[in-house]
């Protein structure tokens, strides 16, 4: 596989092992890493994980965990044990709850920091009381999280130079929000096509809908790879 096929991350937002299995046997000779989130583990539980692992993929675990610092704990434990090799928690918890995550990990697992989801926007923020703007609290989370011991962030792609201008390449940075030139937008408000999130410095791109919802998945990374490469 490529470098850059290295660095895209195929999203199982699906409702069940029978149809995240078929995805993961269809694409794992073009993708090598795939992320799994609440809708599929809620369904699924942890076997699942095991059946991506056994396949010789990599697993992107999407919990965004976010509760009292121990049980945040235990959790990171547990995933650490399950052999996946990133996992999210949410940098709102705060930073003992971000500490006690960082402090948890095992097995070489990449504690990735959620700032502000991609479906977020300033009226968002606004809701729940955060008068700053999305890019504020972007790198106010950030920060916690980097003092924190983190390994990477999760943010949107829009947001990618502004981090690497603050925080330089000592952070991974892995954005979701990615929509290929002929996808539609969907939920997400702030996005890029995979070309400009790489291009503008992402580790990692996470891609679901357009290629889990396309009539044939492997056709539609294909029309990524094409994308990216011409």
């Amino acid at each position: 596989m490529t470098k850059t096929a290295d660095k895209i991350i195929v999203a199982l937002d699906v409702p069940s092992s029978n149809e995240a299995l078929a995805l993961v046997d269809q694409l794992r000779d073009q993708i090598s890493f795939f992320k799994i989130g609440l809708q599929l583990y809620t369904a699924e539980g942890p076997e699942i994980i095991r059946a991506v692992l056994a396949t010789g993929s990599k697993v992107w675990l999407d919990l965004k965990l976010y509760d009292i610092p121990n049980t945040v704990a235990g959790a990171v434990k547990s995933a650490s044990h399950l052999g996946v090799h990133m996992l999210t928690i949410h940098l709102s918890g705060g930073s003992e709850m971000i500490r006690a995550a960082t402090d948890a990990r095992a097995n070489d697992i990449v504690i990735l920091g959620v700032t502000v989801l991609t479906s977020a926007t300033e009226q968002t923020l606004r809701e729940i009381g955060i008068a700053d703007k999305v890019v504020d609290q972007v790198l106010r989370l950030a920060g916690l999280g980097i003092e924190g011991g983190i390994d990477g962030l999760v943010a949107s792609p829009h947001e990618i130079k502004t981090l690497r201008s603050e925080f330089g390449d000592k952070i991974k940075i892995a954005v979701q929000g990615i929509r290929p030139r002929w996808a539609e937008p969907g939920d997400q408000k702030r996005f890029m096509t995979p070309r400009e999130a790489l291009e503008a410095g992402a580790d990692y791109i996470g891609i679901g809908r357009p290629i889990t919802a396309h009539r044939n998945p492997r056709e539609a990374v294909a029309k990524i790879f094409d994308e990216l490469y011409t």
